[in-house]
């Protein structure tokens, strides 16, 4: 997997022909490459399961680049989320900083592949930018096109696996109306086993404020639905110092920047 990535990153850098990926592609890539190569986690605590619940951790798993709640053994298809697009700023001494509002399946434990969708969220020099992105890990990940975002916009995302190598995403600005959904198929398998509702951001972490996923839940392959309350908890530390707080219910997600 750190193989891949690392190829990945490599060719992007390397070569401008290829189709149109995401200009954040590499920091993306990179920042996965820091969690899964690195090890960053302090601990990873075990999840057992009860049915179809999942016995959350005692505290939180700590990483550099990941806030957020995600379930790392059970069997999903979908995970849907709302949240309101916050203002960026910097960190304190630096002028430029990217974080991701991201929600999807196997993001976490699987070796195979992922498939999510988020919003990037970037500043440069006090001007922010704002890009709505998808894709089905290891392949690239793309923007979608026809959805303008904004501070201040209700945006509702989606993620569907309608088999481990098919499946569709999905996003709304509910501000606008506008929606667009994407069909997706892959060579790469899903694991079917993760869910998540995270913040992922770069080092030094930019200060986003609260994003607060709401109507936030996962489908079963099984039937029904699970809500983030379930879910192991992350945390972004960086320098020895916690950056975020977390807090879920049955229905929601949210994370806050405290550093």
């Amino acid at each position: 997997m750190v193989y891949a990535i690392t190829l990945l990153i490599d060719l992007l850098l390397a070569s401008a022909a290829l189709a149109a990926p995401s200009p954040r592609l590499t920091a993306r890539l990179q920042r996965r490459q820091s969690k899964w190569n690195s090890q960053l986690m302090h601990s990873i605590e075990s999840r057992a399961a009860k049915g179809s619940r999942q016995i959350p951790p005692v505290g939180p798993t700590y990483t550099a680049t990941q806030a957020g709640a995600a379930y790392t053994t059970g069997a999903f298809k979908s995970v849907t989320a709302t949240f309101t697009v916050p203002t960026l700023k910097a960190a304190f001494g630096s002028t430029s900083g990217t974080i991701s509002a991201v929600i999807g399946l196997d993001g976490e434990t699987c070796t195979t592949a992922s498939l999510q969708t988020g919003v990037d969220l970037s500043i440069t020099n006090g001007i922010i930018s704002y890009d709505a992105w998808y894709e089905w890990y290891p392949n690239y990940a793309y923007d979608f096109s026809g959805v303008t975002i904004s501070a201040g916009n209700s945006i509702t995302l989606t993620v569907t696996a309608t088999s481990k190598t098919a499946g569709t995403v999905t996003i709304k600005n509910n501000t606008t109306g506008v929606a667009v959904t994407k069909s997706l198929t892959s060579t790469y398998a899903l694991c079917e086993t993760n869910a998540e509702w995270l913040v992922e951001g770069g080092t030094p972490l930019a200060n986003f404020g609260t994003i607060a996923f709401t109507s936030a839940s996962a489908g079963l392959v099984a039937g029904g639905t699970e809500g983030p309350s379930g879910a192991g908890i992350y945390d972004i530390e960086q320098g020895g110092k916690v950056l975020t707080s977390v807090a879920v219910t049955t229905t929601s997600a949210t994370i806050t920047y405290i550093g």
